[in-house]
């Protein structure tokens, strides 16, 4: 792919992780005992059957995902590819753990339950690592 298409796709990536990331921040943020009772929507319930509502950890949880927004806004906007490595990386770290933890909880939920968990969440942890790949191998491993 060549290096303009690679930093187009790569800025349009973290633009698009921003949406899940401002929409989970927002939702559990401001109303959590909504967001606890109610993720992902659709009828379908993925917080509430693994503990006890905790008001002050959905509004972390929230909150992070509110920064997370703003950092992957800064980041496809830049020219900066080392904040947009960074940004990547550092939102890998809570997403593979995150999915970790979900993949060996499965029995929590229904079978549409847990397809739906795996799949959004490994796409959590699939998507910036392909951004990641995309963007080193534009501009090698030093970011300028």
């Amino acid at each position: 792919m060549e290096p303009a298409r690679t930093d187009l796709v790569t800025r349009i990536g973290l633009a698009a992780l921003a949406v899940p990331a401002a929409i989970v921040g927002v939702w559990a943020a401001f109303f959590p005992k909504s967001f606890y009772d109610s993720f992902p929507g659709g009828g379908h319930t993925w917080v509430s059957v693994d503990g006890p509502y905790n008001q002050h950890l959905v509004r972390d949880v929230g909150q992070w995902n509110l920064a997370f927004a703003v950092l992957f806004v800064i980041a496809a906007v830049t020219t900066d590819r080392l904040l947009r490595r960074a940004a990547l990386v550092a939102y890998l770290v809570p997403a593979v753990l995150h999915f970790t933890y979900h993949a060996s909880h499965l029995s929590l939920y229904g079978t549409t339950d847990a397809i739906g968990n795996v799949t959004t969440l490994g796409l959590a942890v699939v998507v910036p690592v392909v951004l990641l790949v995309l963007d080193v191998q534009r501009g090698g491993v030093r970011a300028t």
